[in-house]
């Protein structure tokens, strides 16, 4: 071009930021001979869109107001550094802009103020949203303004008070403000309310568009109601919006979290560009089911592995107690230096630890949060409580539980339930009048621990008044491990009637866990008659209960009465009954080593055969020298 003139300078300056080529923007900025409003509006709204260029926004916006008299700072300044305070959430700077407005007669503009409403919310400061828009309402709100505030309230959870703005001057509304209510409710847990309204937006004649199906889709997989989703599904092919990313992504999420992964299979396949949103479904609904094998292969099929299909793969590893998989799963994760930014993720790989009684790995989980500096929150330090616990450190277990600020009734139950397995009875119910006397209300958790401490103990009449109060002052129905709890209290305080008269009295119907449960009892008391009493019903439900066939031989056996054990063994090689064999474990060298009876598949078996023919030979020598003691003090003493 022979000539240039500041026009044709801004259209290549808006073109490069168009294409985020900032440094080409950059360099034609600083060569342009004449610059105006829309040359700097135009360089500035680049730097705030892009990550990373927020420094030079500020430096741009403050030299814009250094510049000759042909640049003013007008709506679409103000209203690009109020969008660049809410992402860098600054509120100081927004209060500068809303004098700097106030002083330059902006304050009436609707564009404007409802940037100001959003930074507001955005930035935490909801009563200063809310005092903008009770001041332009006074002269009269527009459309933007209202949705704004609108949308403030949602972010907030004042659904009531976005509710009555909505509905306040009706006629301005449009699709934006019915997609705004609607996203509002679904986002604050409000699904049904949400359903209700994307009717009422129907019946108001407004059109239906993608944020409103990813919406209605959302509060749909939060109620895992399937047949509204099919029906929404049904209403996404009807109007064309099965192309548009986030709706068959939310169609993907529907039919995993309802658990139809055939349904969910088809729409994933069905979709022409894969997104990590719907793989991340896909994985969750996988891992819920417990099918690892497939979340696996989508998890590894992935290239970019975001936090919720980790953390989806670690719960799934850990609901399926596949915790080899958890520790090799968290290798790879340190191997790549990721830094882990959710708590859940650490609490998975906990359970893990606690379900093992690992406390290597549970140690280095520790050590990565003191480390990370990350914050020690309410559902992490119960996890690390419990893992301690079941670790058999109930000293750790104790520091860290006296260590935490803020405690929940979460955390007096595992440090409870920990006292209580440990052996430390007094203590449990110290703690257990503690968390009462903190105005926490206990759940049957609570009581499941306390009756443990109870029957270890052989606190018998405590153990009743705990149990009887669960109904009578928390209304607390109690459960099957309640009642086997009792009925092992009474058994092994030598109350085999009581605990029989117990039994027949229990509302429920007796399971393979109390019938277990009371047998056992038998056992330690030595009672063959009452055993026979629950004989024929342990029978009936015996093809699901291996053990129970194994402990009611057990019991004839410790008497002697070898006929009744015979029948029993008989009616388990009849009914093909199995009992699983009882296996140890040791964590070693970042792996878990089975072990069982008799195994010899193991890759260093030699090695351990050979440690227990010297752990034999040490055992005989010491017993050998025992007797030889024994026999020389009877020597002497005679």
């Amino acid at each position: 071009m022979p000539e240039r003139n500041v026009f044709t300078w801004n259209a290549m300056i808006c073109a490069q930021v168009k294409t985020q080529n900032l440094n080409q923007a950059q360099a034609l900025f600083d060569s342009a001979p004449e610059k105006d409003s829309v040359t700097y509006n135009s360089m500035l709204s680049g730097f705030v869109r892009t990550d990373g260029y927020e420094t030079h926004a500020l430096k741009l916006f403050l030299n814009m107001q250094l510049a000759s008299d042909g640049v003013k700072i007008d709506e679409f300044t103000l209203a690009t550094m109020l969008n660049f305070t809410a992402k860098i959430c600054v509120p100081c700077y927004g209060k500068q802009l809303q004098s700097f407005m106030v002083k330059t007669g902006n304050d009436s503009d609707g564009f404007v103020m409802s940037a100001l409403i959003d930074m507001y919310s955005k930035c935490g400061c909801f009563r200063d949203a809310y005092q903008v828009f009770n001041v332009g309402n006074g002269v009269g709100v527009d459309l933007v303004t209202k949705n704004a505030m609108v949308a403030a309230c949602c972010r907030e959870g004042e659904l009531e008070m976005a509710r009555d703005i909505f509905w306040s001057q009706p006629e301005l509304n449009d699709t934006v403000s019915w997609n705004t209510l609607i996203s509002g409710y679904a986002q604050n847990g409000y699904e049904e309310e949400t359903i209700k309204l994307f009717g009422c937006m129907s019946k108001s004649r407004f059109r239906w568009n993608e944020h409103t199906f990813a919406s209605v889709l959302s509060a749909c997989s939060g109620m895992k109601n399937l047949k509204l989703g099919k029906e929404v599904h049904a209403w996404v092919l009807k109007d064309g919006m099965y192309s548009n990313p986030f709706v068959s992504s939310g169609i993907v999420d529907v039919y995993s979290k309802c658990g139809n992964m055939k349904n969910a299979e088809s729409v994933y396949v069905a979709i022409d560009l894969e997104n990590s949103f719907s793989i991340t479904s896909m994985i969750v609904g996988y891992s819920f089911q417990g099918n690892m094998v497939e979340a696996r292969r989508l998890f590894d099929s992935s290239f970019v592995k975001n936090f919720v299909m980790w953390t989806a793969m670690f719960s799934g590893y850990v609901k399926s107690q596949q915790c080899d998989a958890v520790f090799e799963l968290l290798k790879e994760f340190n191997a790549k230096g990721e830094t882990i930014l959710d708590a859940l993720f650490l609490i998975s790989g906990l359970g893990a630890c606690s379900l093992q009684a690992a406390m290597g790995p549970g140690k280095q989980i520790h050590a990565y949060v003191l480390r990370s500096g990350i914050e020690m929150e309410k559902k992490l330090i119960s996890a690390m409580v419990d893992m301690y616990s079941k670790c058999g450190n109930i000293m750790y277990a104790r520091f860290l539980f006296e260590r935490a600020i803020v405690r929940d009734s979460i955390l007096y139950n595992v440090m409870i339930a920990a006292y209580a397995h440990h052996g430390y009875q007094d203590e449990a119910i110290q703690l257990f009048d503690e968390m009462l006397e903190k105005g926490f209300r206990p759940d049957e958790v609570t009581f499941l621990a306390l009756l443990s401490a109870c029957r270890h103990s052989g606190l018998v009449e405590l153990g009743e008044k705990y149990f009887y109060s669960m109904a009578e002052n928390y209304a607390i129905t109690p459960e099957s491990d309640h009642y086997a709890c009792v009925i092992d209290l009474y058994g092994r305080s030598n109350q085999l009637e009581k605990a029989f008269e117990f039994m027949r009295n229990i509302p429920i119907e007796c399971d393979a866990v109390l019938l277990g449960t009371f047998l056992n009892a038998c056992k330690m008391n030595r009672n063959v008659e009452l055993a026979r009493e629950v004989e024929e019903e342990l029978l009936r439900i015996g093809d699901y209960n291996r053990a129970g066939y194994v402990q009611l031989a057990n019991v004839y056996a410790a008497e002697g009465k070898w006929i009744e054990m015979g029948k029993i063994r008989k009616k388990m090689r009849g009914k093909e009954v199995k009992k699983f064999a009882g296996c140890s474990w040791l964590y070693v060298e970042n792996r878990v080593g089975i072990f069982t009876s008799g195994y010899r598949s193991h890759s260093q078996t030699e090695a351990i055969y050979s440690i227990l023919d010297c752990l034999n030979l040490e055992m005989n020598d010491l017993v050998k020298s025992k007797l030889e003691l024994q026999h020389s003090v009877r020597g002497f003493i005679s």
